[in-house]
């Protein structure tokens, strides 16, 4: 929907508030036109139900907003003297239509109690605890689990992190009709947790920091194929923006910036790339040994625990492949039976973004478009540029042009276009485990609508394959000068003093002053 059609649809809401609660209004000692005026009817209302003013300020944030219709409704009715449980089933399985009934039969007979008991009911504060909770999820903080490889050995399988979407801005949801602080699928029943349309025009808050290069980013899949919450298929799903499958990468080329892989290491505008401390890159290597001798239990241990090296594998001609960091590979070099060691270059082509006739680690040189680049469409840029020409560009979830090469020019929705102007900017993003990551050499530029937001904190990490809690992990900041230091020892002393110091504290006082 345009903003346009959502100003429409925000003049019928305010015809529909009248419908369901003018006369209450006159009933309570206010105008029935009072209804019908946008943000003061919220202002009014509020005043009526004895609830604090900023309670109004919630029906405005879209999700948000889901759980504090229906909180409005039962408090109408409590304040009406209408609270049974009957009357509250009612107004839920009607969307608020009963309202409208009591509001043009029985408004003016019914009891109004300004001073209706305003205590919470257990309900209501699970209510409002769950409106609290999505406020921060949708706008704050969300957490989030790492699920693959792709980042190791920087970010771990297991890890648990929370991911800030102040950083970068947080995203206005598009998506209006969804169950709140799930993504795109309902546990356990597996159905789509939310409603296609209406949807949002795309509208992000500003942040307080732009993305940087080489910061780990969660984003969504740009060319998603899982229809729901890992269902994968072989095809491309068309969600909402902020309903596609959630990635987590490092950010490794900006807006104008030119990326190249040689020889698997990463060059970003001629120059080789220069990453943070805490990053730690893998490759495969391939490993070979005196006579074919294999490695001992000891040493694989010994490369797990240290190095997490999970991937190892021996090849048909008796060399090991493994897949590990730099520092596992001095490792290995220094164990007896190693005879030579060298990074495996993946050269063979592949359905890669960009040319036919490159691989992960000899790709590119490739250009990232940044917002107001023109650049002039040909045969040779076509198939890099259509789908940022179909779907990214519109800056709108869920709407497309129609692109297509023909009588040697492109066409946007039937006007041929020699020169485009870009109307925002794109990201390029990559694993730090360069040989095991679905990146964007597979599937291309990350557009800015997509960005979700920072990771800064594991405040949780087990090991999936020995089950262990990796405790040196635990509240560890994501970026950082030096080494990971954990602050789970400051955490638990803090707790301790909240919970069993502080409380003891105040017994003792009261029971000195009593």
């Amino acid at each position: 929907m345009t903003w346009t059609q959502w100003f429409y649809t925000f003049l019928i809401a305010n015809v529909f508030h009248f419908l369901m609660y003018a006369n209450f209004y006159r009933r309570a000692g206010y105008p029935r036109w009072a209804a019908l005026v946008p943000v003061y009817n919220l202002y009014v209302l509020t005043r009526i139900i004895n609830r604090p003013w900023w309670w109004m300020l919630l029906l405005m944030i879209p999700v948000v907003n889901l759980l504090m219709i229906p909180t409005y409704w039962f408090q109408v009715l409590e304040v009406f003297g209408k609270n049974t449980a009957r009357d509250k089933w009612l107004v839920l399985l009607t969307l608020g239509l009963y309202l409208v009934y009591l509001n043009w039969t029985e408004a003016d007979k019914l009891p109004y109690n300004p001073e209706h008991d305003s205590k919470e009911t257990i309900l209501g504060i699970i209510v409002f605890a769950v409106t609290a909770a999505t406020l921060v999820h949708t706008f704050g903080f969300q957490p989030f689990v790492i699920p693959t490889s792709s980042l190791e050995n920087t970010l771990l399988v297991g890890d648990y992190l929370f991911v800030s979407k102040l950083h970068y801005g947080p995203r206005v949801p598009m998506t209006t009709l969804q169950i709140p602080m799930l993504h795109d699928t309902v546990p356990v029943i597996k159905m789509r947790s939310y409603i296609k349309r209406p949807l949002l025009p795309y509208l992000r808050l500003p942040g307080f920091q732009k993305v940087k290069r080489y910061d780990i980013v969660v984003f969504n899949w740009p060319a998603d194929t899982v229809e729901q919450f890992y269902k994968k298929t072989s095809k491309y799903i068309y969600k909402p923006i902020d309903k596609k499958s959630n990635y987590v990468k490092r950010c490794v080329g900006l807006p104008g910036d030119t990326i190249q892989v040689k020889q698997g290491i990463l060059y970003v505008n001629g120059k080789p790339a220069r990453y943070p401390d805490r990053t730690h890159l893998k490759h495969d290597y391939v490993v070979r040994t005196k006579q074919g001798l294999s490695f001992s239990r000891r040493q694989i241990n010994y490369l797990l625990d240290k190095f997490h090296v999970y991937e190892y594998l021996r090849e048909p001609d008796g060399s090991f492949k493994i897949n590990m960091t730099r520092e596992a590979a001095r490792a290995v070099r220094g164990f007896p039976q190693t005879d030579t060691v060298y990074m495996f270059m993946d050269t063979t082509t592949r359905h890669l973004f960009g040319n036919p006739s490159w691989s992960f680690d000899n790709y590119g040189p490739l250009y990232i478009p940044r917002k107001g680049d023109t650049v002039t469409l040909t045969r040779e840029n076509f198939p890099i540029y259509k789908r940022l020409l179909e779907e990214y560009e519109t800056m709108e979830p869920l709407t497309y042009n129609r692109v297509e090469w023909k009588n040697g020019s492109v066409y946007i929705n039937g006007k041929p276009v020699k020169k485009y102007v870009f109307k925002q900017d794109y990201y390029w993003m990559m694993g730090d485990n360069r040989s095991h990551s679905e990146d964007s050499r597979v599937w291309g530029f990350v557009p800015w609508t997509h960005i979700v937001g920072k990771p800064v904190l594991i405040w949780f990490s087990k090991d999936n394959v020995t089950g262990k809690i990796r405790w040196n992990r635990l509240f560890t900041t994501v970026s950082g000068k030096g080494k990971r230091v954990s602050y789970v020892w400051y955490v638990v002393a803090i707790l301790l003093l909240w919970f069993v110091v502080w409380p003891y504290y105040r017994k003792r006082k009261n029971e000195m002053n009593g």
